[in-house]
């Protein structure tokens, strides 16, 4: 209980003296998934305890992104939950296809499979050349991942059961080119992505979106970032507009639960109101 007490007050103190330092703001992730990721980051370090490596963090920049690199998570695939792919072709491109053109803010895209999931969507249902996709992330390592839109060829099988389960109304395989063991998708699905770092727990919001995209990031983050992530979203997004979160989050007993409702039921995605 005692090893356990002091590596807690060494984690709040680290978090507090990186923000300070950085900018980077790990306070309030949820403390039983940040401190377990802290602990691993430290077990593949030499240093003996957070304390030790908090001088050697605040005085050397390389260390410390490659700590943010070891901390945040970054795990998607491409068309996750089919259904809610699915769904999103379903009900809710019917009507973005109604605006000449549509703006979607991907916050926390990762290595951005989903992003990618979603250029391929909206151009088979013919909206190519009438959309921008703002995909974000904390992590400017995954980001220079994301961009190069190049990914294990091992995965492409996964991928393709995601898609056809999705509703998809081609050969997946017309999507990507395989390069010995590795697939890098179509240049041309990349043209209306634009990859940029945003801090969701201090940075600003990008604003007049017609679809917020933010799937299985909230769950890590404590209750008062949750609420300020989703005013952070509430902001960016215009009424009739779309905010997307994960199987596992909800807007439910949420400060701006009352401005939407859900399309579908355990879709989790949700339309905003128009206010009168």
């Amino acid at each position: 209980m005692e090893n356990d007490d002091r590596f807690a007050i060494e984690s709040d103190l680290l978090l507090e003296a990186l923000y300070r330092m950085y900018g980077y703001d790990f306070r309030d992730y949820a403390e039983a998934s940040i401190r377990r990721r802290l602990s691993a980051w430290l077990a593949g370090t030499g240093f003996a305890s957070l304390s030790e490596a908090q001088d050697k963090l605040l005085r050397d920049r390389s260390l410390f992104d490659q700590f943010v690199r070891g901390i945040t998570v970054n795990v998607s695939e491409m068309f996750r939950d089919p259904l809610f792919f699915k769904a999103l072709r379903e009900q809710v491109v019917p009507h973005l296809k109604t605006y000449s053109f549509v703006k979607i803010w991907h916050a926390g895209c990762a290595t951005g499979e989903e992003v990618y999931s979603m250029a391929i969507l909206l151009q088979e249902e013919g909206m190519g050349g009438r959309y921008r996709i703002y995909a974000t992330d904390i992590n400017e390592d995954v980001l220079g991942k994301a961009g190069e839109g190049i990914y294990p060829l091992q995965e492409m099988r996964h991928f393709t059961e995601n898609y056809q389960k999705s509703g998809g109304r081609r050969d997946f395989a017309d999507y990507y080119t395989a390069r010995y063991d590795h697939a890098m998708l179509m240049p041309a699905l990349k043209k209306d992505i634009v990859f940029a770092a945003h801090n969701l727990a201090v940075d600003a919001d990008f604003g007049e979106m017609n679809m917020v995209f933010c799937r299985n990031v909230l769950i890590y983050f404590k209750a008062s970032l949750k609420e300020r992530v989703l005013s952070l979203f509430d902001r960016a997004l215009l009424p009739g507009g779309f905010l997307c979160l994960g199987t596992k989050e909800t807007l439910e007993n949420r400060d701006i639960f009352a401005y939407y409702h859900e399309i579908g039921r355990g879709t989790r995605i949700y339309a905003k109101c128009y206010k009168s």
